[in-house]
């Protein structure tokens, strides 16, 4: 084998290897920010999701003049009233793939845990707190009247 030969084998091989660690280092700087990007786009669905239940339960309060004891309660006005149900579509817009369908309303889109309400009747106004059972995100306050309706992620 002459020098040429050889030259031509190691430089081959060198392209290829370095052809294979600049792909391992592309990869390695692109996929942590696309589970960051996914991360943060599932976190926005379940925001959204929870602040469509905060005006459902706005909406219901303002027709009912109180809050349902219960998301079932809730769910169960979505689907009975009238008018929510001819406009409930157009009065709750949901982000794309999601739809408005009052079953899987009080659900998180992150992993299907259903949110956590609870309602402080005892004072005036009335006050709840409405939670995701997955983060720290929650509307309202079960002790501050200031709180109602605000989030806890502005």
């Amino acid at each position: 084998m002459n020098i040429d030969t050889r030259n031509r084998i190691i430089s081959g091989v060198l392209t290829v290897v370095i052809i294979a660690l600049a792909w391992l280092l592309y990869d390695s700087i692109t996929s942590p920010y696309q589970k960051i990007e996914q991360q943060r786009e599932v976190t926005e669905q379940v925001r959204h999701r929870m602040t469509v239940v905060r005006d459902a339960l706005v909406e219901h309060q303002r027709r009912n003049n109180n809050f349902p004891q219960s998301l079932d309660d809730l769910v169960e006005w979505l689907k009975t009233d009238e008018n929510m149900v001819a406009r409930g579509d157009t009065l709750f817009q949901f982000r794309s793939p999601h739809r408005y369908n009052p079953d899987s309303l009080v659900y998180s889109p992150r992993t299907g845990n259903r949110f956590q309400y609870a309602l402080n009747d005892t004072i005036r106004p009335n006050i709840y707190l409405l939670e995701d059972p997955d983060t720290d995100d929650a509307i309202g306050s079960l002790e501050r009247t200031t709180l109602l309706n605000a989030t806890n992620w502005n």
